[in-house]
């Protein structure tokens, strides 16, 4: 089979765009490693799983749109940092997890995952303009979004942070069923974090703790190729993340990021694993992000023939394709869930706008634990 034999076969799976070899050579490495991925088998979904998958995914889309929309107004400040062309990452780990049940941890790139997570799009969206209604309370911002009732431990301005987080919260999981006696404890917790992120030594200690004590955990690297303006391949020996698993004796995948359907298949299998308490997977998604870095990034590192091959797997498009294609969904009923979250988008924002501003006399509250 030819390289231009395997593009067609992973746009037939992905219900993309099929993509010659030369494209993928102008668009770099991480296309090619993206066109010699083994065939995955796709989740199989009802038509209910599936519709809900496109409207999770179509959520973070456009808020993610309404968020750069407002910063440009100058009605949002501080550092966004953007999710669109990776909502297929946070909709096939989270939406194939126990929501309320099972925990997560975010990066600074962390709207979508909070959505994902069930964080009502007001409370995000609120947050994100500072307000008391936030569900941070307006103190944590774009990068600190925070939600005990959905189990979201985090956002996290410095990488690597919310990966020891995640770690204790695995270990709380497996702790209170070997120690404290609780048979029914087998909640399993996601770490997301960027290909950045796998250069520095929490992500190796977490490895090996998690691996040592077969910890509930899946380490979920959303290798979009540039950390920052770093590209992947020039900043790491290895950079086929999933195989640093294998010194720790760690069950780990990488898998096409931009097929939500591919995803979920992956993580169903991370999750099996973990709750019969057979350890952590380390789960290298690669994908890529549509935007800079942050809103204030102008996006001039990257070629143009890079961009342009990504924009053509855009994990939406595909999803609505397979949904198509599978008779999951009809194009009407596709049209009204986009219709439905450009209302709920657009109620999200006038809510923000409307609510109040944290009290200044309450500026240290939250700082301490309170009774």
């Amino acid at each position: 089979m030819t390289k231009a034999d395997m593009g067609r076969d992973l746009a037939a799976t992905s219900g993309a765009p099929a993509c010659s070899a030369d494209s993928h050579q102008a668009a770099g490495a991480h296309a090619e490693r993206l066109l010699n991925l083994y065939p995955a088998t796709p989740a199989q979904v009802s038509p209910e799983e599936g519709m809900m998958l496109y409207r999770d995914m179509m959520l973070g889309r456009r808020f993610e749109d309404k968020c750069a929309e407002m910063y440009y107004r100058g009605k949002m400040f501080g550092f966004v940092h953007l999710y669109n062309g990776q909502e297929a990452v946070s909709t096939g780990v989270i939406k194939a997890m126990k929501p309320q049940y099972d925990w997560f941890c975010s990066t600074y790139r962390d709207h979508v995952h909070a959505l994902s997570c069930g964080v009502p799009a007001r409370e995000v969206m609120s947050e994100l303009f500072g307000k008391e209604t936030g569900c941070s309370k307006g103190r944590g911002g774009s990068m600190h979004l925070f939600s005990k009732e959905h189990h979201l431990l985090g956002g996290y301005a410095f990488i690597g942070e919310g990966i020891p987080v995640a770690l204790g919260a695995a270990f709380t999981s497996r702790y209170k069923r070997d120690a404290l006696g609780d048979s029914s404890s087998d909640s399993v917790t996601a770490a997301f974090f960027g290909d950045g992120t796998c250069n520095i030594g929490q992500f190796y200690e977490c490895l090996n703790m998690a691996s040592l004590w077969k910890l509930p955990i899946i380490f979920v690297v959303e290798n979009n190729k540039w950390a920052i303006g770093m590209d992947h391949n020039r900043a790491t020996s290895d950079p086929e993340i999933w195989r640093k698993a294998t010194g720790f004796g760690m069950a780990s995948e990488e898998v096409n990021g931009m097929d939500v359907l591919a995803v979920r298949a992956a993580s169903q299998r991370a999750i099996e694993r973990a709750r019969a308490g057979e350890g952590p997977t380390l789960l290298e998604c690669l994908t890529y992000r549509f935007r800079g870095h942050s809103l204030a990034d102008p996006d001039e590192l990257r070629a143009e023939a890079e961009k342009e091959f990504w924009a053509k797997l855009d994990p939406i498009k595909g999803l609505a394709a397979q949904l198509l294609e599978q008779k999951l969904a009809t194009a009407e009923q596709l049209q009204a869930i986009e219709q439905e979250v450009d209302a709920e988008v657009a109620d999200c924002v006038e809510f923000a706008l409307a609510a109040p501003e944290p009290k200044p006399e309450e500026l240290t509250r939250y700082i301490w634990a309170e009774d």
